[in-house]
């Protein structure tokens, strides 16, 4: 099962369309959206009838509490990011959850958001540069089960390490770079990009917790 639950304002023609195509591709799956309206659902069951996919095909949820949310994320095989904006929250709650997520790499902050929490999360691979690239890969990992559940295992084992849920560490990084900032100011110097990886930062495993 396929699923996205960024808001509906998130989803727009061109990926969607990309997204029938990987529903045309792979037939034996669904595709799982949270919808907040009724709206939302009658005209994506209409675009899905147009691109020639059966609109019951097109699984709604509604919103559900934090923790019941996270507990359904594990049911999905597959999380397909958003385009123009991607998930944010969305998809660190996917990766929390074990469930991979795929998404294009654009050319704002908010296309970029899901590249950053792959990357800070060691999955690469899940990351695509062109929206071919982004179709092919979900095609691709929906026909392979065997690739998904190792792929989950790998996300379980990478919680405990990945910065990308390191509290701690983010919030010395932070202070790390205040800091040089600070110094910088009182010494006078000309404003020049700071890279926090440059000031010294240890890592260190964190216990199992929340995101």
């Amino acid at each position: 099962m396929l699923a996205s639950f960024n808001n509906t304002y998130k989803y727009e023609p061109v990926m969607f369309a990309v997204w029938m195509e990987i529903l045309a591709a792979v037939p034996e799956t669904v595709l799982w959206l949270q919808a907040n309206n009724a709206l939302a659902v009658k005209n994506l069951r209409g675009f899905a009838t147009v691109a020639g996919i059966d609109p019951e095909r097109l699984i709604f949820a509604g919103f559900l509490p934090k923790s019941a949310h996270l507990q359904r994320l594990a049911l999905a095989d597959l999380a397909l990011d958003t385009r123009i904006y991607n998930g944010h929250t969305t998809t660190s709650d996917a990766l929390w959850a074990a469930l991979p997520v795929i998404t294009l790499r654009g050319s704002h902050f908010a296309s970029r958001v899901s590249a950053s929490l792959l990357t800070a999360f060691g999955l690469p691979a899940l990351i695509a540069d062109t929206m071919n690239a982004y179709r092919d890969l979900a095609i691709a990992l929906a026909r392979d089960a065997a690739r998904l559940a190792a792929l989950r295992i790998d996300i379980e084992n990478r919680r405990a390490t990945a910065p990308l849920f390191d509290t701690a560490l983010f919030a010395r990084n932070l202070e790390r770079a205040y800091g040089e900032m600070w110094r910088r100011h009182a010494a006078g110097e000309p404003v020049r990009r700071l890279v926090v990886a440059d000031l010294g930062i240890n890592r260190r495993r964190r216990p199992r917790g929340g995101p």
